[in-house]
């Protein structure tokens, strides 16, 4: 049971020190392993594709998401946003070994025949085909997208008329593993929730839990977390954590109504992840009952860190979502219609000890939760050697002791099973060189060792030096301190670009600049399509006045 979480943060479950109730999973933590120093990409479908098949996003075919892809970038190798011929997905591979293959979720790998999930390995799939989507309601988010584009099996599929998401996804895939009778066929299953991306919401049963609880604002918060973070082994005893940025606003030059619309924001963000582990927990019961629940291996993690961005007060959004039912104010916020976000200071926030957040390779971007439990994981094991998101997927096979796959392309990662079984100190050598890169935020760890660079508009371009053992908060660059291993490592960056095909950004590039443009480019597209449309409908209403004039 491989069970991604979108956007959330290395504290954000309870069992990492999170202000959220999340009893299910935290009892999957006890039960099982906790990896403290495991990275992934910071942005989801490079993340995804690297979970679901070991290999690195650029070989695997997502070097990137569609919607910041440069024009410069289209076409070429590794930047087609789908998987490239010979990449195995973990659900090919089970699949192969005789596995009944499930998924319920968020797949954002490709568009049309061929390119979704039932072409993939998975035999039975609902799958949103987008960044995200309404989680009340099968309409779109944002601008970039027409409509919410769901897939049952590869057919576009009917929801129900009345659903919430976390709901929604753990019913449907009960329903597939009801398929088949308890014991006669081992099963492998994708959940991809959409909870905590935009829009974050959440029933008002859940938020109401949190009444108050973010009222003392960002730096309360992100200073709180720092505290759990030591207290829970997430940070060294005496190492330091960076405040909030500069670019965030201070908490207290907010006017009192736009403290309250923000708390409450953080009170619906919580309560979203409270939603999905009680679906989390159903979904146990489930198994419980069918007399499977011990002999499921469940593997629990994020595709990145919090997403900072403000969807509801970019230019024209306000006409964009009085179009489409949204609104952006305290009462029902989280609710049926209200297109919520926390927005860069709490994802700054909550990303402690970490900095920055999603989109960027600084630890808060990149370093989130993992937990695997079940069926040979020893109860209340503790990880703290480096694991990635390429180790998911040889894991899960190592597990399964799966069939090999010939023709598949060589997996990146490596099986963590050894270091949870005890016949190895760490997955990964001392020296050996893992590198992350997407739209140019680009990280490579050797060791405890990592070299960073984030780009603008947050980040100033420059590759920057730490010590991760040291320093998991990113407060001293060693750069100049260190200088041979510095060029070392930037050494081993460059190889890896030209390994996995790295492809070069045009100058100036930005990713907010290039979301903007594309989502403009696409709603040209829909308006041109519209009027074409119309166009036709009024040139065959002439015409056939016309025929009827002559008659």
């Amino acid at each position: 049971m491989l069970i991604l979480v979108d956007d959330s943060a290395l504290m954000d479950f309870g069992a990492f020190g999170g202000e959220a109730r999340t009893p299910n999973i935290d009892r999957l933590a006890a039960k099982g392993a906790m990896f403290t120093s495991y990275h992934t990409s910071p942005l989801c479908s490079p993340s995804r594709a690297m979970l679901l098949t070991g290999v690195d996003n650029h070989r695997a075919g997502v070097a990137t998401i569609e919607e910041i892809l440069p024009p410069s970038q289209r076409g070429k190798h590794g930047y087609g946003l789908h998987f490239e011929p010979g990449v195995w997905t973990i659900a090919d591979r089970l699949r192969a070994t005789g596995y009944r293959t499930l998924m319920a979720g968020k797949w954002h790998l490709g568009h049309g025949a061929g390119e979704l999930p039932n072409a993939h390995g998975f035999d039975r799939s609902l799958a949103l085909d987008a960044s995200g989507a309404d989680n009340w309601a099968a309409k779109p988010y944002m601008p970039y997208y027409q409509d919410a584009p769901w897939f049952e099996n590869g057919a576009p599929a009917k929801l129900p008329k009345d659903y919430y998401s976390s709901d929604l996804l753990v019913d449907r895939l009960q329903t597939y593993i009801d398929e088949k009778p308890a014991g006669s066929q081992p099963f492998f299953a994708y959940l991809a929730f959409q909870a905590v991306h935009i829009p974050v919401q959440a029933p008002k049963a859940y938020s109401d839990h949190y009444k108050g609880r973010f009222d003392a604002g960002w730096p309360a918060i992100r200073q709180e977390r720092a505290e759990r973070a030591r207290k829970l082994g997430l940070l060294p005893p005496d190492a330091d954590v960076q405040g909030m940025p500069a670019f965030t606003r201070k908490w207290e030059s907010l006017s009192p109504d736009e403290r309250k619309i923000y708390a409450r924001s953080m009170e619906v963000y919580s309560g979203m992840l409270e939603a999905m582990d009680a679906s989390i927990g159903r979904l146990e019961q489930h198994l419980a009952a069918r007399g499977e629940l011990d002999n499921t291996l469940f593997v629990i993690t994020s595709d990145n860190g919090p997403e900072p961005s403000d969807p509801v007060h970019a230019k024209g959004m306000d006409i964009w979502m009085a179009l489409h039912g949204y609104a952006w104010k305290l009462a029902g916020q989280g609710e049926k219609g209200s297109l919520n976000y926390i927005g860069q200071a709490w994802a700054a926030a909550i990303s402690a000890p970490g900095q920055l957040f999603k989109f960027y390779t600084s630890e808060g971007g990149v370093r989130v939760p993992l937990i695997l439990s079940g069926p040979g994981v020893a109860p209340g094991t503790r990880v703290n050697s480096s694991a990635f998101v390429t180790d998911v997927t040889p894991t899960l096979i190592d597990y399964a002791a799966a069939a090999p796959a010939p023709g598949a392309l060589a997996m990146d990662g490596r099986s963590l099973k050894p270091v949870l079984t005890g016949q190895a100190a760490a997955t990964h050598g001392p020296d050996e060189p893992v590198g992350i890169e997407v739209s140019g935020n680009s990280a490579l760890f050797r060791g405890t060792m990592k070299i960073t660079r984030d780009m603008p508009p947050i980040g100033d371009g420059q590759w920057r030096l730490y010590d991760l053992a040291k320093d998991p908060g990113e407060t001293k660059d060693l750069a100049k301190a260190e200088p041979a291993l510095f060029q070392q490592m930037l050494a081993d960056y460059a190889a890896y670009e030209t390994r996995v095909g790295v492809a070069p950004l045009p100058k100036g590039y930005t990713t907010d600049k290039q979301l903007v443009g594309n989502a403009l480019t696409r709603q040209v597209g829909f308006l041109k399509g519209g009027l074409i449309g119309l166009a036709l409908l009024i040139a065959g209403g002439i015409g056939w006045l016309i025929w009827r004039r002559r008659r």
